[in-house]
């Protein structure tokens, strides 16, 4: 029965190591995503506080958007999420494939 049944924590841990709450998430409509509010709805869906599609839909993101996070996390942590530096990581990446 459990299964069928929804169960989400109250909490999860964030990126920073504080809890993550709904209410503590990025606003509803947030335009300007910084490092940390990537992280943040990022550990929220890893946690199980909003599923994928939740969290695309309550931040107007594409599926392709959300995943690239996840994948810029799980490569290089909250750095690999800084615009300015993504060039930089994924060079990285690549090059720790290859070896």
């Amino acid at each position: 029965m459990l299964e069928n049944q929804k169960i989400r924590p109250a909490q999860v841990i964030g990126p920073l190591g504080e809890p993550l709450t709904l209410d503590s998430l990025p606003p509803v409509g947030t335009n300007r995503w910084v490092v940390r509010r990537k992280a943040e709805v990022v550990a929220a869906v890893a946690g199980g506080l909003l599923s994928i599609d939740e969290a695309c839909q309550r931040y107007s993101l594409s599926l392709e958007e959300f995943t690239g996070w996840q994948r810029a996390v799980e490569r290089s942590g909250m750095p690999g999420l800084r615009v300015t530096r993504l060039k930089h990581y994924r060079d990285v990446y690549e090059r720790q494939q290859r070896y």
